[in-house]
Protein backbone atom coordinates (compact mmCIF):
# COMPACT_ATOMS: atom_id res chain seq x y z
CA UNK A 1 0.00 0.00 0.00
CA UNK A 2 1.54 3.31 -1.10
CA UNK A 3 0.92 6.18 1.29
CA UNK A 4 2.35 9.67 1.49
CA UNK A 5 2.62 9.14 5.25
CA UNK A 6 3.31 5.45 6.01
CA UNK A 7 2.86 6.12 9.74
CA UNK A 8 -0.89 6.18 9.17
CA UNK A 9 -0.90 2.43 8.55
CA UNK A 10 -0.81 1.05 12.09
CA UNK A 11 -0.99 -2.63 13.00
CA UNK A 12 -1.47 -2.32 16.76
CA UNK A 13 -4.32 -1.48 19.10
CA UNK A 14 -4.28 2.00 20.63
CA UNK A 15 -4.85 2.16 24.39
CA UNK A 16 -4.10 5.04 26.75
CA UNK A 17 -1.97 6.79 24.13
CA UNK A 18 0.17 3.71 23.47
CA UNK A 19 0.35 1.34 20.50
CA UNK A 20 -0.31 -2.10 21.92
CA UNK A 21 0.11 -5.69 20.72
CA UNK A 22 -1.84 -8.66 22.02
CA UNK A 23 -0.52 -10.25 25.23
CA UNK A 24 -1.10 -13.79 23.94
CA UNK A 25 0.39 -13.15 20.53
CA UNK A 26 -2.89 -13.83 18.74
CA UNK A 27 -3.41 -11.94 15.51
CA UNK A 28 -5.45 -11.98 12.33
CA UNK A 29 -4.82 -10.89 8.77
CA UNK A 30 -6.57 -7.99 7.07
CA UNK A 31 -7.39 -8.82 3.45
CA UNK A 32 -7.92 -6.59 0.42
CA UNK A 33 -11.29 -7.87 -0.86
CA UNK A 34 -10.51 -6.85 -4.44
CA UNK A 35 -7.24 -8.77 -4.75
CA UNK A 36 -7.20 -11.25 -1.88
CA UNK A 37 -3.82 -9.88 -0.81
CA UNK A 38 -2.88 -9.53 2.85
CA UNK A 39 -2.61 -5.86 3.80
CA UNK A 40 -1.24 -6.50 7.28
CA UNK A 41 -2.04 -8.09 10.61
CA UNK A 42 -3.74 -6.84 13.76
CA UNK A 43 -3.60 -8.25 17.29
CA UNK A 44 -6.51 -9.96 18.99
CA UNK A 45 -6.53 -8.52 22.49
CA UNK A 46 -7.18 -10.45 25.65
CA UNK A 47 -10.02 -9.65 28.05
CA UNK A 48 -7.75 -7.89 30.52
CA UNK A 49 -6.38 -5.63 27.79
CA UNK A 50 -9.90 -4.62 26.78
CA UNK A 51 -10.70 -3.89 30.41
CA UNK A 52 -7.47 -1.90 30.51
CA UNK A 53 -8.77 0.27 27.68
CA UNK A 54 -11.96 0.91 29.64
CA UNK A 55 -9.87 1.80 32.71
CA UNK A 56 -7.77 4.20 30.64
CA UNK A 57 -10.91 5.84 29.28
CA UNK A 58 -12.43 6.04 32.75
CA UNK A 59 -9.32 7.74 34.13
CA UNK A 60 -9.07 10.12 31.19
CA UNK A 61 -12.74 11.06 31.47
CA UNK A 62 -12.14 12.93 34.72
CA UNK A 63 -9.71 15.35 33.07
CA UNK A 64 -11.36 15.53 29.63
CA UNK A 65 -14.75 16.52 31.04
CA UNK A 66 -13.04 19.17 33.20
CA UNK A 67 -11.63 21.00 30.18
CA UNK A 68 -13.42 24.16 29.17
CA UNK A 69 -15.72 23.52 26.24
CA UNK A 70 -13.66 25.80 23.98
CA UNK A 71 -10.55 23.75 24.78
CA UNK A 72 -12.26 20.51 23.77
CA UNK A 73 -13.54 22.24 20.66
CA UNK A 74 -10.04 23.33 19.68
CA UNK A 75 -8.67 19.78 20.01
CA UNK A 76 -11.48 18.39 17.88
CA UNK A 77 -10.99 21.06 15.21
CA UNK A 78 -7.28 20.20 15.12
CA UNK A 79 -8.31 16.56 14.54
CA UNK A 80 -10.63 17.71 11.76
CA UNK A 81 -7.81 19.66 10.07
CA UNK A 82 -5.51 16.63 10.17
CA UNK A 83 -8.17 14.33 8.72
CA UNK A 84 -8.65 16.78 5.86
CA UNK A 85 -4.91 17.19 5.33
CA UNK A 86 -4.46 13.40 5.08
CA UNK A 87 -7.63 12.60 3.14
CA UNK A 88 -5.84 10.98 0.19
CA UNK A 89 -3.99 8.51 2.41
CA UNK A 90 -7.13 7.83 4.43
CA UNK A 91 -9.09 7.17 1.23
CA UNK A 92 -6.37 4.85 -0.05
CA UNK A 93 -6.39 2.85 3.19
CA UNK A 94 -10.18 2.59 3.02
CA UNK A 95 -10.28 1.40 -0.59
CA UNK A 96 -7.68 -1.28 0.14
CA UNK A 97 -9.41 -2.67 3.23
CA UNK A 98 -13.07 -2.09 2.33
CA UNK A 99 -13.07 -2.18 -1.48
CA UNK A 100 -15.17 0.85 -2.35
CA UNK A 101 -14.03 2.93 -5.34
CA UNK A 102 -11.45 5.58 -4.50
CA UNK A 103 -13.76 8.54 -5.30
CA UNK A 104 -16.34 7.08 -2.90
CA UNK A 105 -13.64 6.66 -0.26
CA UNK A 106 -12.58 10.28 -0.69
CA UNK A 107 -16.20 11.26 -0.25
CA UNK A 108 -16.44 9.26 2.95
CA UNK A 109 -13.33 10.94 4.39
CA UNK A 110 -14.91 14.32 3.67
CA UNK A 111 -18.21 13.13 5.13
CA UNK A 112 -16.52 11.67 8.21
CA UNK A 113 -14.49 14.82 8.83
CA UNK A 114 -17.65 16.93 8.63
CA UNK A 115 -19.00 15.26 11.78
CA UNK A 116 -15.87 16.18 13.72
CA UNK A 117 -16.29 19.83 12.79
CA UNK A 118 -20.04 19.82 13.42
CA UNK A 119 -19.80 18.33 16.89
CA UNK A 120 -16.79 20.45 17.84
CA UNK A 121 -19.01 23.46 17.25
CA UNK A 122 -22.12 21.80 18.71
CA UNK A 123 -20.25 21.30 22.00
CA UNK A 124 -20.71 25.02 22.66
CA UNK A 125 -24.49 24.68 22.44
CA UNK A 126 -25.21 22.00 25.05
CA UNK A 127 -27.47 24.33 26.95
CA UNK A 128 -29.41 23.63 30.10
CA UNK A 129 -32.73 25.27 30.97
CA UNK A 130 -34.12 27.70 33.49
CA UNK A 131 -37.42 26.38 34.83
CA UNK A 132 -40.01 28.85 36.13
CA UNK A 133 -40.25 27.92 39.78
CA UNK A 134 -43.41 26.64 41.46
CA UNK A 135 -41.51 26.48 44.76
CA UNK A 136 -41.32 29.69 46.83
CA UNK A 137 -37.87 31.30 47.08
CA UNK A 138 -36.18 28.72 44.85
CA UNK A 139 -34.49 28.69 41.44
CA UNK A 140 -34.97 25.63 39.25
CA UNK A 141 -33.02 24.53 36.22
CA UNK A 142 -31.06 21.85 34.41
CA UNK A 143 -27.45 21.25 33.46
CA UNK A 144 -26.07 19.03 30.69
CA UNK A 145 -23.24 16.77 31.81
CA UNK A 146 -21.23 14.09 29.96
CA UNK A 147 -22.46 10.61 30.73
CA UNK A 148 -19.04 8.92 31.03
CA UNK A 149 -17.10 6.29 29.09
CA UNK A 150 -18.66 5.50 25.69
CA UNK A 151 -18.12 2.18 23.91
CA UNK A 152 -18.47 2.52 20.15
CA UNK A 153 -18.82 -0.59 17.96
CA UNK A 154 -18.65 0.24 14.26
CA UNK A 155 -19.18 -1.61 10.95
CA UNK A 156 -17.01 -2.28 7.92
CA UNK A 157 -19.14 -0.61 5.23
CA UNK A 158 -18.30 2.94 6.34
CA UNK A 159 -15.14 2.34 8.39
CA UNK A 160 -14.23 5.99 8.97
CA UNK A 161 -17.46 7.97 9.01
CA UNK A 162 -19.27 5.64 11.40
CA UNK A 163 -16.47 6.23 13.91
CA UNK A 164 -16.35 10.00 13.61
CA UNK A 165 -20.14 10.34 13.74
CA UNK A 166 -20.12 8.60 17.12
CA UNK A 167 -16.75 9.56 18.57
CA UNK A 168 -16.90 13.27 17.73
CA UNK A 169 -20.31 13.55 19.38
CA UNK A 170 -19.16 11.71 22.49
CA UNK A 171 -15.89 13.58 22.82
CA UNK A 172 -17.54 16.95 22.20
CA UNK A 173 -19.94 16.15 25.04
CA UNK A 174 -16.98 15.50 27.32
CA UNK A 175 -16.94 11.69 27.18
CA UNK A 176 -13.95 9.45 26.57
CA UNK A 177 -14.36 6.59 24.10
CA UNK A 178 -13.35 3.01 23.42
CA UNK A 179 -13.77 2.16 19.73
CA UNK A 180 -14.14 -1.40 18.45
CA UNK A 181 -13.89 -1.27 14.64
CA UNK A 182 -14.86 -4.17 12.40
CA UNK A 183 -12.12 -6.75 12.02
CA UNK A 184 -12.32 -6.44 8.24
CA UNK A 185 -11.53 -2.70 8.30
CA UNK A 186 -9.41 -1.78 11.34
CA UNK A 187 -6.82 0.39 9.59
CA UNK A 188 -9.15 3.38 9.08
CA UNK A 189 -9.83 3.43 12.83
CA UNK A 190 -6.15 3.17 13.69
CA UNK A 191 -5.27 5.98 11.27
CA UNK A 192 -7.86 8.14 13.07
CA UNK A 193 -6.15 7.28 16.36
CA UNK A 194 -2.78 8.37 14.97
CA UNK A 195 -4.27 11.69 13.85
CA UNK A 196 -6.10 12.17 17.16
CA UNK A 197 -2.80 11.82 18.97
CA UNK A 198 -1.19 14.39 16.67
CA UNK A 199 -4.14 16.71 17.29
CA UNK A 200 -3.43 16.74 21.01
CA UNK A 201 -6.30 14.54 22.12
CA UNK A 202 -5.09 13.40 25.57
CA UNK A 203 -4.10 9.79 26.21
CA UNK A 204 -7.07 7.62 27.14
CA UNK A 205 -9.72 9.84 25.56
CA UNK A 206 -9.72 7.97 22.22
CA UNK A 207 -8.88 4.27 22.40
CA UNK A 208 -9.09 1.57 19.71
CA UNK A 209 -9.40 -2.07 20.77
CA UNK A 210 -9.10 -5.04 18.42
CA UNK A 211 -10.18 -8.62 18.87
CA UNK A 212 -12.87 -11.18 18.30
CA UNK A 213 -16.11 -9.23 17.97
CA UNK A 214 -18.14 -11.36 20.39
CA UNK A 215 -15.41 -11.29 23.06
CA UNK A 216 -14.84 -7.55 22.89
CA UNK A 217 -18.52 -6.59 22.80
CA UNK A 218 -19.36 -8.78 25.79
CA UNK A 219 -16.65 -7.13 27.88
CA UNK A 220 -17.78 -3.65 26.88
CA UNK A 221 -21.47 -4.41 27.46
CA UNK A 222 -20.96 -5.88 30.91
CA UNK A 223 -18.41 -3.39 32.27
CA UNK A 224 -20.13 -1.00 34.69
CA UNK A 225 -17.62 1.74 33.89
CA UNK A 226 -19.00 1.93 30.35
CA UNK A 227 -22.01 4.22 30.66
CA UNK A 228 -23.19 4.27 27.05
CA UNK A 229 -22.91 1.80 24.17
CA UNK A 230 -23.36 2.89 20.56
CA UNK A 231 -23.52 0.22 17.87
CA UNK A 232 -24.02 0.27 14.12
CA UNK A 233 -24.63 -3.10 12.50
CA UNK A 234 -27.19 -5.81 11.99
CA UNK A 235 -30.46 -6.04 13.89
CA UNK A 236 -29.75 -9.55 15.28
CA UNK A 237 -26.44 -8.38 16.77
CA UNK A 238 -28.10 -5.22 18.07
CA UNK A 239 -30.65 -7.32 19.95
CA UNK A 240 -27.83 -9.34 21.55
CA UNK A 241 -25.91 -6.23 22.63
CA UNK A 242 -29.06 -4.73 24.11
CA UNK A 243 -29.58 -7.89 26.13
CA UNK A 244 -25.95 -7.98 27.28
CA UNK A 245 -26.13 -4.34 28.38
CA UNK A 246 -29.25 -4.83 30.49
CA UNK A 247 -27.39 -5.98 33.60
CA UNK A 248 -25.57 -2.64 33.90
CA UNK A 249 -28.55 -0.54 32.77
CA UNK A 250 -26.34 1.48 30.46
CA UNK A 251 -27.68 3.77 27.81
CA UNK A 252 -27.75 2.05 24.41
CA UNK A 253 -27.86 3.68 21.00
CA UNK A 254 -28.43 1.35 18.05
CA UNK A 255 -28.29 2.07 14.33
CA UNK A 256 -29.40 -1.24 12.86
CA UNK A 257 -30.60 -2.75 9.62
CA UNK A 258 -32.63 -1.15 6.89
CA UNK A 259 -34.83 -2.46 4.11
CA UNK A 260 -35.64 0.81 2.41
CA UNK A 261 -38.61 1.15 0.07
CA UNK A 262 -38.20 3.33 -3.02
CA UNK A 263 -41.67 4.40 -4.15
CA UNK A 264 -42.17 5.70 -7.70
CA UNK A 265 -45.47 7.47 -8.27
CA UNK A 266 -47.41 7.53 -11.57
CA UNK A 267 -46.73 11.23 -12.19
CA UNK A 268 -42.92 11.23 -12.41
CA UNK A 269 -40.54 10.90 -15.33
CA UNK A 270 -39.61 7.17 -15.22
CA UNK A 271 -36.11 7.85 -16.52
CA UNK A 272 -35.41 10.46 -13.86
CA UNK A 273 -36.72 8.15 -11.14
CA UNK A 274 -34.77 5.17 -12.50
CA UNK A 275 -31.47 7.06 -12.47
CA UNK A 276 -32.12 8.10 -8.87
CA UNK A 277 -33.03 4.52 -7.91
CA UNK A 278 -29.78 3.18 -9.38
CA UNK A 279 -27.85 5.73 -7.33
CA UNK A 280 -29.79 4.83 -4.18
CA UNK A 281 -29.27 1.11 -4.68
CA UNK A 282 -25.69 0.57 -5.79
CA UNK A 283 -23.53 2.90 -3.67
CA UNK A 284 -20.95 0.87 -1.74
CA UNK A 285 -21.96 -2.12 -3.92
CA UNK A 286 -25.34 -2.14 -2.19
CA UNK A 287 -23.66 -2.67 1.19
CA UNK A 288 -25.44 0.30 2.73
CA UNK A 289 -28.24 0.43 5.29
CA UNK A 290 -29.82 3.21 3.24
CA UNK A 291 -29.77 1.19 0.01
CA UNK A 292 -33.06 1.10 -1.91
CA UNK A 293 -33.83 -2.57 -1.37
CA UNK A 294 -37.52 -2.75 -2.30
CA UNK A 295 -38.30 -0.66 -5.37
CA UNK A 296 -42.07 -0.10 -5.69
CA UNK A 297 -43.19 1.29 -9.05
CA UNK A 298 -46.67 2.35 -10.10
CA UNK A 299 -48.06 0.16 -12.86
CA UNK A 300 -48.50 3.12 -15.23
CA UNK A 301 -44.72 3.75 -15.39
CA UNK A 302 -43.43 0.30 -14.42
CA UNK A 303 -42.25 -0.96 -17.80
CA UNK A 304 -40.53 2.28 -18.81
CA UNK A 305 -38.89 2.52 -15.38
CA UNK A 306 -37.53 -1.04 -15.65
CA UNK A 307 -36.07 -0.32 -19.11
CA UNK A 308 -34.30 2.85 -17.94
CA UNK A 309 -33.11 1.21 -14.72
CA UNK A 310 -31.64 -1.76 -16.61
CA UNK A 311 -29.94 0.51 -19.14
CA UNK A 312 -28.26 2.61 -16.47
CA UNK A 313 -27.35 -0.41 -14.35
CA UNK A 314 -25.68 -2.15 -17.29
CA UNK A 315 -23.41 0.88 -17.73
CA UNK A 316 -21.99 0.56 -14.20
CA UNK A 317 -18.37 -0.56 -14.20
CA UNK A 318 -17.30 -3.23 -11.73
CA UNK A 319 -13.69 -3.68 -10.62
CA UNK A 320 -10.88 -2.86 -8.21
CA UNK A 321 -11.71 0.45 -6.53
CA UNK A 322 -8.18 1.73 -7.14
CA UNK A 323 -8.77 1.69 -10.89
CA UNK A 324 -10.23 4.71 -12.66
CA UNK A 325 -13.92 5.05 -13.53
CA UNK A 326 -15.04 2.17 -11.33
CA UNK A 327 -18.59 2.40 -9.97
CA UNK A 328 -18.85 -0.83 -7.97
CA UNK A 329 -16.07 -2.51 -6.05
CA UNK A 330 -15.98 -5.97 -4.47
CA UNK A 331 -18.21 -7.22 -1.70
CA UNK A 332 -16.47 -7.38 1.66
CA UNK A 333 -15.76 -11.14 1.48
CA UNK A 334 -16.85 -14.27 -0.35
CA UNK A 335 -19.58 -15.06 2.19
CA UNK A 336 -21.33 -11.92 1.00
CA UNK A 337 -21.13 -13.18 -2.58
CA UNK A 338 -22.64 -16.50 -1.52
CA UNK A 339 -25.48 -14.70 0.26
CA UNK A 340 -26.20 -12.56 -2.82
CA UNK A 341 -26.26 -15.69 -4.95
CA UNK A 342 -28.70 -17.40 -2.61
CA UNK A 343 -31.00 -14.36 -2.62
CA UNK A 344 -31.17 -14.35 -6.41
CA UNK A 345 -31.66 -18.12 -6.59
CA UNK A 346 -34.46 -17.92 -4.02
CA UNK A 347 -36.25 -15.18 -5.96
CA UNK A 348 -36.01 -17.02 -9.27
CA UNK A 349 -37.31 -20.24 -7.70
CA UNK A 350 -40.38 -18.31 -6.50
CA UNK A 351 -41.26 -16.66 -9.79
CA UNK A 352 -39.12 -13.53 -10.09
CA UNK A 353 -37.79 -12.50 -13.50
CA UNK A 354 -34.06 -11.95 -14.02
CA UNK A 355 -33.70 -8.87 -16.19
CA UNK A 356 -29.93 -8.60 -15.94
CA UNK A 357 -27.06 -10.00 -13.89
CA UNK A 358 -24.49 -12.24 -15.57
CA UNK A 359 -22.16 -13.41 -12.80
CA UNK A 360 -19.75 -14.96 -15.29
CA UNK A 361 -18.60 -11.38 -15.95
CA UNK A 362 -17.45 -10.83 -12.36
CA UNK A 363 -13.75 -9.78 -12.29
CA UNK A 364 -12.92 -11.76 -9.14
CA UNK A 365 -14.27 -14.14 -6.55
CA UNK A 366 -15.44 -11.35 -4.21
CA UNK A 367 -17.28 -9.43 -6.92
CA UNK A 368 -20.98 -9.64 -7.70
CA UNK A 369 -22.33 -8.11 -10.87
CA UNK A 370 -25.29 -5.72 -10.41
CA UNK A 371 -28.50 -7.68 -10.77
CA UNK A 372 -32.08 -6.65 -11.50
CA UNK A 373 -35.11 -8.75 -10.59
CA UNK A 374 -38.73 -7.93 -11.39
CA UNK A 375 -42.00 -9.54 -10.28
CA UNK A 376 -40.66 -9.60 -6.72
CA UNK A 377 -43.15 -10.76 -4.09
CA UNK A 378 -43.32 -10.72 -0.31
CA UNK A 379 -42.31 -14.35 0.19
CA UNK A 380 -38.85 -13.83 -1.35
CA UNK A 381 -35.62 -13.25 0.57
CA UNK A 382 -34.88 -10.20 -1.59
CA UNK A 383 -38.06 -8.64 -0.17
CA UNK A 384 -37.87 -9.81 3.44
CA UNK A 385 -34.15 -9.33 4.16
CA UNK A 386 -31.68 -6.48 3.99
CA UNK A 387 -29.69 -8.03 1.16
CA UNK A 388 -26.55 -5.83 1.48
CA UNK A 389 -25.52 -6.58 -2.11
CA UNK A 390 -25.96 -5.14 -5.62
CA UNK A 391 -29.25 -7.00 -6.11
CA UNK A 392 -32.26 -4.80 -6.93
CA UNK A 393 -35.83 -6.04 -6.76
CA UNK A 394 -38.80 -4.28 -8.35
CA UNK A 395 -42.47 -4.71 -7.44
CA UNK A 396 -45.40 -2.98 -9.16
CA UNK A 397 -48.33 -1.38 -7.33
CA UNK A 398 -51.68 0.08 -8.37
CA UNK A 399 -52.60 2.60 -5.64
CA UNK A 400 -51.03 4.79 -2.97
CA UNK A 401 -52.58 2.71 -0.21
CA UNK A 402 -51.10 -0.46 -1.71
CA UNK A 403 -47.66 1.18 -1.94
CA UNK A 404 -47.82 2.24 1.71
CA UNK A 405 -48.89 -1.21 2.82
CA UNK A 406 -46.08 -2.83 0.85
CA UNK A 407 -43.50 -0.33 2.10
CA UNK A 408 -44.46 -0.92 5.73
CA UNK A 409 -44.41 -4.70 5.34
CA UNK A 410 -41.11 -5.16 7.18
CA UNK A 411 -39.66 -5.21 10.67
CA UNK A 412 -37.27 -2.46 9.60
CA UNK A 413 -37.93 1.26 9.59
CA UNK A 414 -34.77 3.20 8.79
CA UNK A 415 -35.20 5.14 5.52
CA UNK A 416 -37.67 5.47 2.68
CA UNK A 417 -37.59 7.23 -0.70
CA UNK A 418 -40.62 8.72 -2.44
CA UNK A 419 -40.65 10.09 -5.97
CA UNK A 420 -43.81 12.03 -6.86
CA UNK A 421 -44.81 15.64 -7.58
CA UNK A 422 -48.31 15.36 -6.13
CA UNK A 423 -48.29 17.26 -2.83
CA UNK A 424 -51.22 15.24 -1.51
CA UNK A 425 -49.37 11.99 -2.18
CA UNK A 426 -46.17 13.41 -0.66
CA UNK A 427 -47.90 14.39 2.57
CA UNK A 428 -49.86 11.16 2.79
CA UNK A 429 -46.76 9.00 2.40
CA UNK A 430 -44.59 11.18 4.59
CA UNK A 431 -46.99 10.64 7.46
CA UNK A 432 -47.95 7.01 6.77
CA UNK A 433 -44.55 5.45 6.12
CA UNK A 434 -43.06 3.69 9.15
CA UNK A 435 -39.53 5.02 8.75
CA UNK A 436 -37.33 7.34 10.76
CA UNK A 437 -36.17 9.19 7.64
CA UNK A 438 -38.02 9.94 4.40
CA UNK A 439 -36.37 11.44 1.31
CA UNK A 440 -38.73 12.97 -1.25
CA UNK A 441 -37.56 13.41 -4.85
CA UNK A 442 -33.93 13.03 -3.82
CA UNK A 443 -31.57 10.28 -2.70
CA UNK A 444 -29.25 12.60 -0.80
CA UNK A 445 -30.48 12.87 2.77
CA UNK A 446 -27.60 12.51 5.24
CA UNK A 447 -25.07 14.90 6.77
CA UNK A 448 -23.92 16.37 10.09
CA UNK A 449 -27.10 18.39 10.85
CA UNK A 450 -29.37 15.36 10.25
CA UNK A 451 -30.86 13.27 13.11
CA UNK A 452 -29.95 9.93 11.52
CA UNK A 453 -31.81 6.88 12.80
CA UNK A 454 -34.72 4.52 12.44
CA UNK A 455 -37.84 3.17 14.12
CA UNK A 456 -39.16 -0.33 14.74
CA UNK A 457 -36.22 -2.78 14.66
CA UNK A 458 -33.93 -0.40 12.81
CA UNK A 459 -32.63 1.02 16.04
CA UNK A 460 -32.76 3.28 19.08
CA UNK A 461 -31.70 6.90 19.28
CA UNK A 462 -30.28 9.28 16.69
CA UNK A 463 -26.83 10.18 15.39
CA UNK A 464 -25.95 13.56 13.93
CA UNK A 465 -27.73 16.86 14.39
CA UNK A 466 -28.55 18.34 17.75
CA UNK A 467 -29.91 14.94 18.80
CA UNK A 468 -26.56 13.23 18.21
CA UNK A 469 -24.72 14.83 21.10
CA UNK A 470 -27.66 14.23 23.45
CA UNK A 471 -26.92 10.49 23.36
CA UNK A 472 -23.80 11.26 25.42
CA UNK A 473 -25.25 13.79 27.85
CA UNK A 474 -27.19 13.46 31.08
CA UNK A 475 -29.74 16.06 32.21
CA UNK A 476 -29.13 17.10 35.81
CA UNK A 477 -31.93 18.99 37.52
CA UNK A 478 -31.21 21.42 40.35
CA UNK A 479 -33.39 23.15 42.88
CA UNK A 480 -31.61 26.08 44.54
CA UNK A 481 -33.55 27.00 47.66
CA UNK A 482 -33.12 29.59 50.37
CA UNK A 483 -33.22 32.59 48.05
CA UNK A 484 -35.65 34.47 50.32
CA UNK A 485 -35.54 35.21 54.04
CA UNK A 486 -35.53 32.46 56.62
CA UNK A 487 -39.20 33.07 57.28
CA UNK A 488 -39.94 32.65 53.59
CA UNK A 489 -41.31 36.18 53.20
Amino acid sequence: MKLEDPRLLRQYAYIDGKWTHGDAGRETAVIDPATGETLGHIPLLETEQIRGAVEAADNAFVHWRALRVDERCERLLAWYDLIQANREDLATIMTHEQGKPLPDARGEVEYGASFVRWFAEESKRTFGQTIPSHIPNAALGTLKEPIGVAALITPWNFPLAMITRKAAAAMAAGCSVVVKPAGETPFSALALAELAERAGIPAGVFNVVLGEAAEVSEVLCKDERVKVLSFTGSTPVGRLLLEQSASTVKRVSLELGGNAPFIVGPDVDPKEAALAAVAAKFQTAGQDCLAANRILVHEDVHDAFVDHFAERMKALKVGNGLMSEIDIGPLIHHRAVEKATSIVDDALSKGATLVHGDQSMAPGENFFMPTLLTDVTGDMQVWREENFSPVAGITRFASDDEAIELANDTEYGLAAYVFTHDIRRIWKMLRALGNGMVAINTVKMTGPPVPFGGVKQSGLGREGGTAGIEEYLETKYYCLGGLGSVSGS
